[in-house]
């Protein structure tokens, strides 16, 4: 994730579904193409659509503060004929001393109050802002009302949603969507950061009804094995943030760089990861059990 470009970039995704598989015999295929072709034996039980890649994960590198905006939860995304919300959460990979986040709206506001003062210019003094550091975890549940702000680097993990309801946006000349994101925007969520579990380079980052992310370390040429052990099955995603290493399954084998991801289909009942160098890597899927959302503080 700190790789060189050429221009300003404020994203990559790297699960969206126009991605595109760059190596193997299914190479130059979109992630939407193969959900639609292999459905469950890519995507898993647990996915809620079989024929829809679950999550989307990307790095985001803000150059200037986000818009403040809003994504809506999966009731309200039907309502609207929208396949899901979004439920995202953002894993700080690096962060400048005075780098913030704002996270949902003050106790007490309302969303009356929030209406007024996105018409006055003011909508970010009514926003828990928070300061982040690297190595940190923050949930964002849908219906929370929040922005990025510069000087951080960020991995997010969500719901399979590009739905964004922009309510403000510092003057700039972008379609804002307030009556839409006020609809959509919660008083009250559970949105936070996340205190992380585990030791000896194995962090249990977050679990959540919509992912499940871990941190894992893994020295050079030290071969781990990956089983799936209970139903429902999922779809396992491997990011790297430093190193390097030989992911295999089903046969089938792909080389993992740092800034990358490679996706397991649920059908692999297990998957190896034999690391060319020491090894740093977020792993993703869906939870196995219905779970409930995580306990977050704001601080």
């Amino acid at each position: 994730y700190d790789r060189a470009f050429s221009k300003p970039v404020g994203e990559v995704w790297l699960t969206g579904d126009d991605c595109k598989v760059v190596n193997g015999p299914l190479a130059g295929e979109s992630i939407a193409q193969l959900a639609k072709k292999f459905e469950r034996e890519l995507t898993g039980e647990a996915a809620p659509q079989p024929e829809r890649f679950p999550l989307l994960i990307k790095f985001i590198f803000p150059q200037e503060k986000l818009s403040v905006q809003v994504h809506p939860d999966d009731e309200t995304a039907r309502g609207a004929g929208l396949p899901c919300g979004k439920t995202e959460c953002w894993y700080v990979l690096a962060a400048e001393p005075d780098a913030q986040v704002a996270v949902g709206l003050k106790r007490g506001v309302t969303r009356e109050q929030l209406r007024h003062a996105i018409a006055r210019k003011r909508a970010e003094e009514l926003l828990n802002w928070v300061r982040v550091r690297a190595g940190e975890m923050i949930y964002v549940d849908a219906g929370t009302v929040h922005t990025i702000g510069p000087g951080v680097v960020l991995l997010e993990t969500q719901q399979n949603s590009d739905t964004t309801y922009r309510l403000y946006d510092y003057g700039r000349p972008r379609e804002l969507h307030v009556e839409q994101g006020l609809a959509a925007t919660k008083e009250k969520t559970g949105s936070g950061k996340v205190v992380p579990s585990g030791q000896n380079g194995n962090l249990n980052l977050v679990t959540s009804p919509c992912f499940v992310v871990h941190r894992r370390q893994l020295k050079q040429n030290k071969e781990q094995i990956v089983t799936r052990h209970m139903p429902p099955s999922s779809v396992q995603i491997v990011v790297g943030l430093k190193g390097n290493a030989s992911i295999s399954a089903n046969g089938q084998s792909a080389e993992l760089l740092a800034g990358e991801a490679v996706a397991i289909p649920a059908s692999a009942a297990q998957f190896s990861i034999r690391p060319g160098a020491d090894l740093d890597y977020v792993h993703v899927a869906l939870p196995q059990d219905k779970v409930p959302h995580p306990q977050t503080v704001m601080e």
